[in-house]
């Protein structure tokens, strides 16, 4: 596989790009080296750029949030969330797993995330008696909760009902300054495990999460966009379904699965997880 150590090269086959957020722009606290650059050539060069993020809060809370790393507006062209979508599909109720939910939600995961259910006429609770599903967020490892047993508990009480679940971010885990942390996506495994309810994953790698972002990018060629992520199986297998390049970037989760990249190990390793991205990134940097 090749391996690129910035975007320069590949800028003029691209009108849009599409960007992961936690592990590639940022580690979760401050922005990687050369991203702020390389955005702002990319705006210089009229380049369209969305943030697509299996964030579980909305984007308004995104922006905000990238605006505390001097990541300000005017360096891209949208965001979209899970977490907006989510609120997207529980405000219009027109895909059938979500028309039959109701208006009581168990809530599983951390204050920040309430911006999902913002302006709905949705009950929150943080049990689930009298939940008619559960709203899935993730884990709360600011409290000290980053092992996926402390939710078993929980977990089983909603499963006991056969609650639906909306798994709102569909990771496993994330990289946050250098720590791997579980995510929404680990504990709707262990609540399939339990015999729970159906579970609906919302976000990457389920492609269509990504006609609202070419929306945004104004751009109806899907080849004249390029993705770009650091998890084979949700950023490259989603690009991937939606017909979008894919560049995986080797930061975040990647660096701390590989750490020295070799060219061999990671074809292989894509090939394992069934995508094939047009090359691998060191950094998102020109």
């Amino acid at each position: 596989m090749q391996i690129l150590d910035g975007i320069e090269s590949l800028a003029d086959r691209y009108d849009g790009f599409i960007l992961d957020l936690w592990g590639v722009v940022h580690d979760g606290r401050t922005p990687y080296a050369g991203v702020i650059h390389a955005l702002a050539t990319l705006q210089t060069m009229g380049k369209k750029v969305a943030f697509l993020s299996n964030a579980p809060r909305r984007s308004w809370f995104v922006a905000d949030m990238l605006a505390r790393m001097d990541i300000g507006a005017a360096l891209y062209d949208g965001i979209m969330t899970s977490g907006e979508l989510t609120r997207n599909y529980l405000l219009r109720r027109d895909l059938p797993f979500f028309a039959a939910l109701g208006t009581h939600a168990f809530h599983i995961g951390p204050g920040r995330d309430l911006s999902v259910a913002e302006g709905l006429d949705i009950v929150l609770s943080k049990s689930a008696t009298g939940a008619e599903f559960v709203l899935n967020t993730g884990p709360e490892p600011e409290a000290g909760n980053n092992d996926a047993r402390a939710y078993i508990p929980a977990l089983k009480a909603a499963a006991a009902r056969r609650l639906p679940m909306i798994c709102v971010n569909p990771d496993r885990e994330v990289m946050v300054a250098g720590e791997r942390l579980i995510a929404a996506g680990a504990l709707a495994d262990i609540y399939t495990d339990l015999g729970g309810g159906p579970v609906f994953e919302v976000g990457k790698p389920d492609p269509q999460v990504y006609p609202p972002v070419l929306a945004m990018l104004g751009i109806t060629d899907r080849s004249r966009v390029l993705a770009i992520g650091d998890s084979p199986r949700t950023d490259l297998a989603g690009a991937q379904a939606a017909g979008i390049d894919a560049l995986w970037a080797l930061t975040g989760l990647a660096e701390a699965s590989h750490g020295r990249p070799d060219p061999g190990a990671l074809a292989a390793e894509a090939a394992a997880a069934g995508v094939a991205p047009i090359a691998a990134l060191t950094g998102l940097r020109w």
